[in-house]
């Protein structure tokens, strides 16, 4: 039986659908199949490998998808392997065009809605994928993309991550001219994976408002992805937008140093702690049956909101599954399927509709239409840039 919150969730979902700011279902079209779209046709149901299909996106109320156009930071060929991945959501764009809408502006998303499409939109995790180039920044913004992760995992020159030894203190002179020529364009500043100096120096810097495309709070759980109550606070004056994520690891304390000895054994067996190939979650497995993984809920995730909401405001909340870029979910949560839980439990928890109507749609796409008028009155005044990294920061080692 469909308890009342469940019930009332879905129909709030229907008028207000999920904007979901991060979901790597084409970096697991890469790793699975190498992009052979016939071997996973998201038409039908992949839960034997995917978080994500459209069913289980029409199921979970997903009204727009940011896309992650993802490549790990230690590709050598990181540019044009971004593009594949761009490539990737556009063949995907092509082959269901009755479910999936492009979408380059806060205007295309409403279209989206309208027509009854999930609006696609592309965000490129990790600022490893410019090549330390503001031409090759302004080319991935003019084939779609609309955010930029300043980092992943690891620093890249111009910015620190938060898992990488400090390295530059925040942003250096080029990183902070990444941001302004973001600004520029119209390109959203994601400050999911950054350090907090990073954070603080993108704030400082931007004009735009910003966002977290998939990150949740450190003072419910101490990781260093999550963002600081010193950051969220700024977000009012800024604009910007706190996505919150699912991710276990990141949300839930026991969690956190489970992942770290599992993150161990997967490097003891020669594999990237963040495999999730066949080979990669059979090690997986075979480390949780010996370890009983601690589990994460959809109460564990609405905890965080309901401290983010206290310390940030309800203006500047938006949700980041991370579907399919996670070996593990919550209970409730298991893919993209789950939104509706989560809303549920809000409206538990006193949540009112017009609260909920800001946290699925409202505040994402205001964001992005606001970066859009910042860009507007930037372009009639100021030109591309075409600084360098050798320019602003001096020679590399």
């Amino acid at each position: 039986m469909t308890s009342p919150s469940l019930e009332r969730a879905r129909e709030l979902l229907r008028e207000f659908p999920v904007v979901d700011g991060h979901n790597d279902l084409p970096y697991a079209l890469r790793e699975q199949v190498r992009y052979d779209l016939d071997a996973r046709d998201i038409a039908v149901h992949q839960n034997a490998h995917l978080h994500t299909d459209i069913p289980r996106l029409r199921e979970g109320g997903v009204g727009a998808q940011y896309w992650s156009v993802y490549v790990r930071s230690d590709l050598p060929d990181a540019v044009p392997a971004t593009l594949e991945q761009i490539d990737c959501v556009r063949q995907l764009l092509a082959r269901y065009p009755a479910d999936l809408a492009p979408a380059h502006t806060a205007a295309d998303i409403e279209e989206a809605r309208r027509d009854g499409r999930i609006a696609s939109l592309m965000g490129a995790e990790g600022g490893h994928s410019i090549g330390g180039s503001l031409g090759t920044l302004r080319g991935l913004y003019a084939l779609g993309v609309r955010y930029l992760t300043l980092t992943h995992n690891d620093n890249v020159a111009w910015a620190d991550s938060a898992t990488d030894e400090p390295n530059v203190g925040g942003l250096s002179a080029f990183g902070r001219e990444v941001v302004r020529e973001m600004n520029r364009l119209g390109m959203l500043v994601d400050l999911s994976h950054v350090a907090a100096t990073t954070m603080r120096d993108a704030l400082d810097t931007s004009s735009a408002p910003v966002i977290f495309s998939h990150s949740s709070s450190r003072a419910v759980c101490d990781h260093p992805r999550n963002i600081p109550d010193d950051v969220l606070e700024r977000l009012p004056a800024n604009g910007g937008v706190a996505m919150v994520t699912f991710v276990p690891k990141f949300v839930l304390q026991a969690a956190v140093d489970w992942t770290a000895a599992a993150d161990d054994n997967m490097r003891a067996h020669g594999l990237h702690h963040l495999d999730t190939t066949p080979e990669g979650m059979k090690v997986h497995r075979a480390f949780e049956e010996r370890h009983p993984r601690p589990v994460a809920t959809v109460a564990t995730v609405a905890d965080h909101l309901d401290h983010m909401r206290e310390v940030a405001g309800v203006d500047h909340l938006g949700i980041g599954g991370d579907y399919d870029g996670t070996a593990f979910t919550p209970d409730g949560l298991g893919d993209v399927s789950g939104y509706p839980n989560l809303v549920a439990e809000l409206l538990d928890r006193g949540w009112s509709k017009a609260d909920l109507a800001k946290l699925t749609w409202k505040n994402a796409v205001r964001v992005l239409g606001a970066a859009e008028d910042v860009a507007r009155g930037i372009q009639a005044t100021r030109a591309p840039s075409n600084a360098t990294p050798e320019e602003l920061d001096g020679p590399g080692d």
